[in-house]
């Protein structure tokens, strides 16, 4: 054991409740060098799977309430454009509430707990969609999944943030953010499926999309049964002993797949003090005055990329049908592409985030889709392309710019001590979402609903706007994190 008390308090490995030392007794750890020494392997896949997942889920859920557009404003739904902007921002004010009161949770009763919380709101609260009736019960059930995935950013964020070695941990938080793009694509061809006439009933196909998303959601639980509790999250709340054990298992894996570990690093051992949460007065204080700098990159990073995407990809569909006269049930061959295209430039520009540098790819990556936004919109409101054309225009856009949203919660992940990281990301996540991301689909709707093209290139001009300024701020006053510990990174509030 190599974590260890300093004083009389010791603790040691319960079978079902693992004992805890006093809080306020100083430990002396080597937890996180432990964990950043370890090499890729099979246990960072699963890991990424297993909770990296929760993209998925998302990407999936935004997907088909866009490309099942078609099929709620036709009978017995009848929803009109406004009705569907109502429903996006719904879904998107539920991921708010649930990122603040799930994240705030999360940094009290540990990760794990939090991650079966979350997904099983969503699980339920999905497959509930599937029954709604009216667009009141529809908005109050997309609320509920969206409360869900909100609390699933915060726990799984900062889950995979402290498991994952600082080496690459740039690339693996772009990758899985990104993999929004693989549940989008997904949700592109199950609507194809449902939708498609004569195989299902109207009526029913966009009920059964939902009720398939639920069933992955159960699978979902059954594969996190074993993603262990943050080692760093255990010691820093007292765990010394369960998170001693926790590491052990850990590097074990390793040994038994016959990996050689590096020795331990000493230099990088800490001293903390054990406490049972942060109080709220801390947690703010840190942002706003020992972290201030951070919290404006932040702040400009999250409105950026909310605005950005959710103005524009939720409102996609109905862009397809009212500017192109693309038919409901072909809107899903069209986001296919467009999402899976987006899935490349996280897993392609990722590595650049660990080598190049954080702040230059950030400015790079946020730069480049605001001038693409700027051309594109200009080139929508003279009508030079066709849907294909306007397709593969947004597929470049978003290669870049789904490299710079994933660059947002790798920034305000990695910036702020543990004992706030999660509801650090749910703050971030909320104003973001709420400024940026709750905004755009109801602007855009009405924008898209007034049938010009010169209102739209107005919200265009508006997001590439954001992301204009987000990268400057992001290059100027970023933080260089590459191949950091996160200790080194932002020190715990509970260094002693």
């Amino acid at each position: 054991m190599t974590t260890r008390a300093l004083g009389d308090a010791k603790g040691a490995a319960g079978a079902t409740t693992p004992e805890r030392v006093p809080m306020g007794t100083v430990i002396d750890t080597d937890i996180s060098a432990r964990l950043d020494r370890l090499p890729w392997g099979r246990f960072h896949v699963l890991v990424i799977v297993a909770l990296g997942i929760t993209w998925v889920l998302d990407g999936l859920e935004v997907t088909l309430a866009g490309s099942l557009v078609g099929a709620l404003r036709a009978e017995p739904m009848s929803f009109t454009e406004f009705d569907i902007g109502l429903a996006a921002s719904s879904y998107l004010v539920g991921a708010v509430t649930g990122a603040l009161g799930f994240g705030w949770l999360t940094d009290r009763i540990g990760r794990k707990k939090l991650f079966f919380i979350t997904l099983a709101l969503y699980l339920a609260a999905t497959a509930a969609t599937g029954l709604s009736w009216d667009i009141y019960s529809f908005c109050l059930f997309r609320f509920l999944t969206g409360a869900g995935i909100g609390g699933e950013y915060t726990a799984i964020n900062s889950t995979i943030q402290e498991l994952v070695p600082a080496r690459v941990r740039g690339w693996t938080d772009l990758v899985i953010n990104g993999s929004f793009w693989i549940g989008a694509a997904m949700g592109s061809f199950l609507s194809i499926v449902v939708l498609r006439p004569g195989m299902i009933d109207p009526a029913w196909g966009w009920r059964i999309a939902f009720f398939v998303g639920g069933g992955i959601g159960l699978v979902i639980l059954l594969l996190r049964t074993w993603i262990p509790e943050s080692p760093r999250w255990l010691a820093t709340h007292g765990y010394v002993a369960e998170a001693d054990r926790v590491v052990s298992g850990i590097e074990k894996r390793f040994i038994d797949e016959g990996h050689t570990l590096p020795p331990i690093d000493d230099a990088k051992r800490m001293k903390l003090r054990t406490r049972s949460h942060t109080p709220l007065k801390e947690v703010f204080g840190t942002m706003l005055v020992g972290h201030r700098r951070q919290t404006l990159v932040g702040l400009a990073l999250m409105i950026a990329q909310a605005f950005f995407y959710n103005a524009l990809f939720f409102t996609y569909a109905l862009v397809l049908q009212r500017f192109y006269g693309v038919p409901g049930d072909h809107v899903g061959w069209y986001l296919l592409p467009f999402a899976l295209g987006s899935f490349l430039g996280p897993l392609l520009l990722g590595r650049l985030f660990d080598t190049v540098g954080r702040r230059p790819m950030i400015a790079f990556t946020y730069g480049i889709s605001a001038v693409l936004l700027t051309v594109t919109g200009y080139l929508f409101k003279i009508e030079v392309f066709g849907p294909v054309g306007q397709t593969a225009a947004w597929m470049v856009v978003f290669f870049f710019a789904s490299a710079a949203a994933s660059a947002a919660y790798l920034t305000v992940a990695e910036t702020f001590p543990l004992e706030i990281r999660a509801l650090a990301i749910a703050v971030f996540y909320a104003l973001g979402t709420g400024i940026g991301g709750v905004s755009g689909p109801l602007l855009f709707g009405a924008l898209v609903e007034s049938g010009s093209r010169d209102n739209v290139l107005i919200g265009y001009l508006i997001g590439a706007g954001l992301m204009a300024v987000a990268a400057v701020v992001g290059g100027l006053f970023g933080t260089a994190a590459e191949g950091k510990s996160l200790e080194d990174v932002s020190k715990p509030l509970a260094a002693a």
